[in-house]
């Protein structure tokens, strides 16, 4: 039976959305997320797959902006709401849904395109490797400690109302964006979701509660400023000894190593709790490095942002290289064969260019590894070590390595 794919018309995207919701296992949004995340919906950016007048796929791409090595903003899109109709499966829609998708991001002019994936065995057929990973944590605030950096106690903390602190963290996330790899610049309304906060998801917990982290009057810095903020729920809980609540963390950021150690302390020590709980944590967050007992903080690493290069030479083109590279790639790619082919990088610190060459190969990999490797979380010398990157000519491995490399861990500080 066959299916047709369509450009998404608003006025069929509450059976558009339907259809991805029923995929997830059926449980209704609040009316407050589902108006939210139509009004986000880019219609002209997604297409549905249909079998007559039913919706039986779906698929969506947000058009963001992705920091990447060098701390270039570069055009990415957010492939999102992936479904297919369980009554439709293995009859190839999700493959042509694919496949009109990377058509329509090379068309668009969008070197990348990244996602999340509910089950991470289904993207890497399709080109996205994982580029980077978060870290969840349950701290035992009962029995760990921290061991805070100077300047910690010149910076103030306040409640605040989170809708009110809005426009101050959200000055704070803009600061860091270009900081980190892997970070996305909020796009005009993503800034809402940050406080959705339906009933339905607290698990038991409190409301959203924020604190934002401020300079000391008299401080060096200028007097009020906000430097980080942490957004936060309280799940109360009670055993046969006393109180064992958990402060649920959603959000924290913090513009300087003070403001960050503070923030984590005053989650240590918030009265009638014993925990910390969080996800999505990037994988060098300094608190790590500040708990008297990492065991006690039962750390579990996750795989984070997928990545697929759909212009190989511009999206090597648009990072820097933290060391001088010269090498030729020659790569793999079934399913976007524009990319095949053999590509010279030349890169440094501050820039790069890469172009297509008929010199001999160096490295031979496929674009899922390219995807890995483009952020600098995954090493080209691991992925090698796996089998999945060829080195042709001694010695470029251990130099494409290096070059490719971040000396900070990227990081995907929140989900679309």
């Amino acid at each position: 039976m066959a299916t047709d794919l369509r450009v998404l018309c608003q006025e069929n995207w509450d059976e558009w959305y339907d259809n991805l919701i029923r995929a997830f296992g059926g449980i209704p949004e609040s009316a407050e997320e589902r108006a939210l995340w139509r009004e986000l919906t880019e219609t002209d950016r997604s297409i549905g797959a249909w079998d007559d007048d039913t919706c039986v796929g779906t698929a969506g791409a947000f058009g963001f902006r992705l920091t990447v090595p060098g701390g270039a903003s570069v055009p990415a899109a957010g492939v999102t709401m992936v479904s297919v109709a369980a009554t439709h499966r293995r009859r190839g829609v999700l493959t042509s849904m694919m496949r009109r998708q990377l058509d329509d991001v090379r068309a668009w002019g969008e070197p990348l395109a990244v996602l999340t994936a509910s089950e991470p065995a289904i993207y890497g057929r399709f080109g996205y490797g994982v580029g980077t990973y978060h870290v969840n944590a349950e701290v035992d605030t009962a029995r760990v400690r921290l061991s805070v950096p100077p300047g910690t106690d010149e910076v103030r903390l306040r409640y605040a109302a989170p809708a009110e602190a809005l426009g101050a963290c959200e000055s704070v996330y803009a600061r860091l964006v270009p900081r980190r790899p892997g970070m996305l610049a909020r796009m005009p309304g993503w800034e809402r979701v940050a406080l959705l906060d339906p009933e339905s998801g607290r698990d038991g917990a409190s409301p959203l509660q924020c604190v934002l982290a401020e300079r000391a009057a008299g401080s060096a810095a200028a007097g009020g400023e906000t430097v980080g903020y942490a957004l936060f729920r309280i799940k109360g809980g009670w055993e046969h000894a006393g109180p064992n609540g958990t402060a649920v963390l959603r959000d924290l950021y913090a513009l300087d190593p003070a403001a960050h150690a503070a923030l984590w302390r005053f989650l240590c020590d918030i009265d009638l709790t014993s925990t910390i709980s969080t996800r999505g944590r990037p994988l060098d967050e300094g608190w790590q490095h500040m708990v008297s007992d990492i065991r006690r903080c039962s750390l579990l690493v996750r795989d984070s942002l997928h990545i697929r290069l759909v212009d190989v030479g511009a999206a090597l083109e648009a990072r820097t290289y933290q060391a001088p590279v010269d090498v030729v790639l020659d790569v793999e790619d079934s399913f976007c064969p524009w990319n095949s082919g053999r590509w010279r990088l030349t890169g440094d610190p501050k820039g790069a260019s890469c172009a297509r060459t008929e010199d001999a190969a160096d490295l031979a990999l496929s674009v899922r590894e390219l995807g890995s490797a483009y952020l600098g979380g995954v090493t080209l010398d691991a992925l090698a070590a796996a089998g999945r990157v060829r080195e042709l000519r001694r010695g470029t491995l251990a130099e494409a390595s290096l070059a490719f490399a971040s000396t900070v861990a990227p990081w995907l500080p929140h989900g679309f």
